[in-house]
């Protein structure tokens, strides 16, 4: 009988293979948003302080499947600490290639109230689109 790891294992050596960059180092949230800020910020080639990131991270994440899956596709815009505008965009969709494909596996996310273990999950530069 096959093992969940091996299962696991195999899958992420499929898409190793299919270009996908294996991140053993992203295991819990911190690791996850500091990937996804580096990933942003180079993207964009802008370095965003402390509070610009937070104040970005928490206008990306959204609850409503439908407003987080526009927000990948378009163009937003975000106010800098200066007031200047940061027009940004989360996902290519043009030219698709470009972005950058992750996988990484077993990672924990822990609140106040509950505790929880993601097998694998795909990143598109940075952003968690895709959890098995």
């Amino acid at each position: 009988m096959t093992k969940e790891i091996q299962i696991e294992n195999s899958l992420i050596a499929k898409l190793t293979d299919l270009k996908y960059t294996y991140r053993p180092d992203i295991r819990d949230r911190d690791a996850l948003e500091r990937n996804f800020r580096e990933k942003f910020q180079a993207l964009h080639r802008v370095h965003l302080t402390d509070a610009e990131f937070a104040r970005l991270r928490d206008e990306i994440i959204h609850a409503d499947v439908f407003a987080a899956s526009k927000r990948l596709r378009e163009i937003n815009t975000f106010t800098r600490e200066d007031g200047t505008p940061l027009h940004y965009s989360l996902v290519n969709i043009k030219d698709w290639c470009k972005n950058e494909f992750e996988v990484v596996n077993q990672l924990r996310i822990n609140t106040l109230n509950s505790h929880h273990r993601y097998d694998v999950i795909l990143l598109i530069n940075g952003i968690p689109v895709v959890q098995l």
